[in-house]
């Protein structure tokens, strides 16, 4: 008996799943999940992404056995596994979500629509966010948004698997086993999930979300005022269009009464949409992932890479309390709110003078919800080369001093700091010596007990390095060549700000985003 083979990705869940509700109209299905030994080799990939896969799929195979299938988990590369599975049992047709990811996950896929082709089965990739394929003109990206978001929640429904007889080179998700070169697996991170993606969603509608204006930006209150949902959707534990539509439904069932509430939801729901416009860009130019987006900026930062800041800078040891903190946390947690992700990606860049690409192949490893469409083009606004942003700097002392002005976030991260009094706390190098000596924390080359606490003082003079790099910076972009090249990267990258010709019923749900604002991908 035929049967139709469905793919699953990054979209590890078993309710609007168009795949797998298309795939369940034309026949029996067959379901799949392929570990790529040289997916798993890519610099961006860890242990944390790994086990948060494979405890999603022991949510989708749990649900999938209550109605009498499963999902097999196969290894090798695609082409290879396609053709196993064929030789055992042709399928006449492959289903899958489209996907945005890395370089790697790009040439899969055309091998894989090779593959298809040379073995005459028909391959319908589906859209997994608001994000268009070989879209031709971004003037057109929004109203498709708005398309994908309405259309109606796809019922998977009742299944009929196809079974076999015969002896399967495959595994359960249970019997998955880790790479043994991948590392980095935080202690505190989040579960993965259909289940907790859910939990997440219902306890962010009804609770969370009231903190979210004016909570998102502290490290403080952000990790429970954020949605906390990114990496269930960079996964694809829960689809775009379900948070979307759930949301708007709770924002339209609010009393009057409840403008907080209703202005959290609202705002998140801008993020929702800005989710998938860096997502375009990706998918628009593959390239950006490696080049940067503005080729004017090329060799403005790649051939004075400093591998001592790098270091200190993944070590938690760049002498700023803040940042130093905040990779700490990552460290542990596999998770960082946005506005102290982008203060480690412009301290990278700019005091510290360091390349976005390195920079960001060591943070996609540090974060659970690694999305690469996102990642890529913040790493490359954040960094200034994308040649239609506004310059943004982070001062890691004046973040520290508006975000955590009493030091509970700094302290509770770097307990070496914890005696340091609040005036010095944020800038210990300027603690006098006898200070350091009472509370038995040693700057630089204090000396004193052995028994005190060792702390590395700046790795450069943050005002120097700051203004220095952007003056490198801004003399680059006031080149003719950088002035010319412009309006190419606007006409196909910049946000359109046409939300006010939308339908007024729309208008107070989703704000458009400009790339001016300051823009989160942990939502």
């Amino acid at each position: 008996m035929s049967y139709e083979l469905v793919w699953f990705k990054r979209d590890l869940r078993w309710q609007d799943h168009a795949a797998l509700a298309q795939a369940a109209q034309c026949g029996p299905v067959r379901c799949i999940y392929v570990v790529e030994p040289e997916l798993w080799l890519q610099p961006d990939t860890a242990l944390q992404h790994f086990e948060f896969v494979r405890e999603s799929l022991q949510a989708l195979d749990d649900a999938l056995r209550l109605q009498g299938g499963c999902v097999e988990v196969h290894t090798g590369a695609l082409p290879d596994v396609l053709s196993r599975i064929w030789n055992e049992a042709p399928f006449r047709q492959l289903h899958a979500h489209q996907e945005t990811g890395n370089g790697f996950t790009y040439a899969r896929d055309l091998r894989v629509g090779a593959w298809c082709q040379a073995h005459n089965v028909g391959w319908h990739e589906y859209p997994q966010f608001g994000v268009v394929r070989v879209l031709k003109n971004r003037n057109l990206w929004q109203p498709a948004w708005e398309r994908h978001m309405a259309e109606p929640l796809q019922n998977v429904g009742e299944l009929q698997f196809w079974r076999s007889s015969v002896n399967h080179a495959w595994c359960t998700p249970s019997q998955m086993q880790a790479p043994a070169h991948l590392q980095h697996n935080p202690r505190l991170r989040q579960r993965g999930g259909r289940p907790l993606a859910l939990a997440t969603l219902h306890s962010f509608l009804h609770a969370r979300s009231l903190g979210y204006r004016g909570g998102i930006s502290s490290p403080l209150s952000a990790p429970d005022a954020c949605s906390r949902l990114s990496a269930y959707l960079a996964w694809g534990c829960i689809s775009m269009r379900e948070v979307v539509q759930h949301t708007r439904a709770h924002i339209a069932q609010l009393p009057p009464s409840a403008s907080r509430h209703r202005a959290g939801l609202t705002g998140f729901i801008s993020r929702l949409y800005w989710h998938c416009h860096f997502i375009q860009k990706l998918e628009s130019e593959p390239a950006i992932e490696w080049q940067n987006m503005h080729r004017g900026y090329d060799g403005l930062r790649e051939h004075d890479f400093n591998e001592a800041h790098f270091e200190a800078l993944k070590a938690a040891r760049t002498g700023w309390p803040m940042v130093d903190a905040c990779v700490t946390m990552l460290r542990e947690t596999g998770w960082l709110n946005f506005r102290m992700r982008a203060m480690l990606v412009s301290v990278a860049t700019y005091p510290l003078w360091l390349h976005w690409r390195p920079v960001g192949e060591w943070l996609a490893t540090q974060f659970l919800d690694y999305e690469p469409g996102i990642h890529w083009s913040q790493l490359q606004m954040q960094s200034g080369t994308t040649g239609i942003n506004t310059t943004r700097v982070y001062n890691p002392i004046k973040q520290a001093q508006d975000h955590d002005p009493h030091g509970r976030f700094v302290r509770q991260w770097l307990p070496a700091l914890r005696q340091v009094p609040d005036t010095w706390l944020f800038e210990p190098w300027l603690m006098p010596h006898t200070l350091q000596t009472h509370i038995g924390v040693f700057v630089g080359n204090s000396t004193g007990s052995d028994s005190g606490n060792a702390w590395a003082p700046p790795v450069v003079d943050l005002a120097q390095a700051t203004r220095e790099a952007k003056q490198r910076l801004h003399s680059r972009r006031q080149t003719d060549e950088v002035k010319a090249a412009k309006k190419s990267v606007v006409d196909k990258h910049a946000s359109r700000k046409n939300w006010s010709k939308q339908p007024s019923a729309r208008r107070t749900s989703v704000a458009t985003p400009t790339d001016k604002q300051q823009l989160g991908f942990d939502f």
